[in-house]
């Protein structure tokens, strides 16, 4: 009697290993779209990320690794990783994309809150007399890594890894027709492409603001 060799069926993707492949995506818009609705955890708080904006290293000349410094070093390193650096008196967190080598990042700008809400509040209230709205916690780059409690500690952190800080994928792939572009916030060079992506209507959104000093048509 002939045997019959049956294939072994490849196993199903995993929400982690699509989100893994498309934060690996040449494309960084591909990676930015998808880390819309994720669960970004760090330092006991966890939120669902709602806007981004994606940079693409030294073809986009917004991106802090269009030169090669030390400090932009790391995206130019696997994907996966989080880039953290410290301006105007405060942390902002971004997700390396891409091939290694290809030095291209999403920035993570905001987010709801999801669990360790008491601790965010703590954290948000250093410094201030007026409570935080729970919708306001993690709204803007600033205010999401202190709500997380992000700092240069953990500048390198494999998001992949169960450490302090870790990316867990969503429950299920966002519709396109949910998500909002336009230009990203701040940026005087390539000011006017629509890199920047959120989830519409989404109250925990920041506002868009346009450097002062940028072009129109850049």
């Amino acid at each position: 009697m002939m045997q019959v060799h049956r294939r072994r069926p490849e196993p199903c993707p995993t929400g982690r290993d699509r989100l893994t492949a498309a934060i690996a995506h040449p494309d960084p818009t591909v990676g930015a779209r998808t880390l819309l609705d994720a669960i970004l955890v760090g330092h006991d708080v966890s939120l669902r990320i709602t806007e981004v904006e994606a940079y693409a290293g030294p073809r986009d000349p917004a991106s802090h690794a269009f030169v090669r410094t030390a400090r932009s070093e790391i995206m130019y390193g696997p994907p996966d990783r989080l880039y953290v650096y410290h301006i105007h008196g405060h942390f902002c967190a971004n997700v390396v994309t891409g091939p290694d080598g290809l030095a291209s990042a999403v920035l993570l700008r905001a987010g709801e809150v999801l669990d360790g809400s008491a601790l965010a509040h703590r954290r948000r209230a250093a410094g201030r007399a007026a409570p935080v709205a729970e919708s306001a916690l993690a709204r803007g780059p600033g205010n999401l890594t202190r709500a997380l409690g992000i700092t240069m500690d953990d500048l390198g952190a494999d998001l992949g890894d169960d450490t302090p800080v870790t990316l867990l994928p969503a429950d299920e792939p966002i519709d396109p027709a949910a998500i909002s572009a336009g230009p990203r916030v701040g940026v005087r060079r390539n000011a006017d492409l629509a890199w920047r992506f959120w989830l519409t209507d989404d109250p925990t959104v920041s506002a868009y603001r346009r450097h002062p000093r940028a072009a129109a048509g850049t």
